[in-house]
């Protein structure tokens, strides 16, 4: 597994933007697919956004798209999410996460088994 460190997240208004990103190390293999999910207090963990190995294909929910872009960079080994517009339902902990051994992009959270801490993302005037 390689470890995941996210970064970025703060509170801003509504209508701001905001860019998360993650680091990985620690790894032994090449890189895999990877993605972003968020979770609110009392709810269950939510897909936001993920993206295939070589960056060509990627997945949002619906409540992000046009709204949030995935990206990564594999020579520098990060993952990003550039929020655009965000809104008060946005406000939750936001996770990055590696699908070891999977190279197409995939919503399903049961396939990811690398996860970072989180950082905090808080949308309100």
């Amino acid at each position: 597994q390689v470890q995941l460190v996210e970064s970025g997240g703060g509170l801003v208004k509504p209508g701001d933007s905001l860019r998360l990103s993650c680091a990985a190390s620690g790894r032994t293999s090449e890189p895999y697919a990877m993605g972003w999910f968020r979770r609110t207090p009392g709810k269950e963990r939510e897909f936001v956004a993920a993206i295939s190995k070589s960056g060509a294909t990627t997945y949002y929910a619906d409540s992000v798209k046009g709204r949030f872009t995935i990206s990564r960079d594999n020579a520098k080994n990060t993952l990003s999410l550039l929020m655009h517009t965000l809104k008060p339902e946005d406000t939750a902990v936001y996770y990055c996460a590696e699908a070891g051994g999977v190279i197409i992009a995939t919503t399903r959270a049961e396939r990811y088994d690398s996860w970072g801490q989180g950082t905090q993302v808080t949308v309100s005037s």
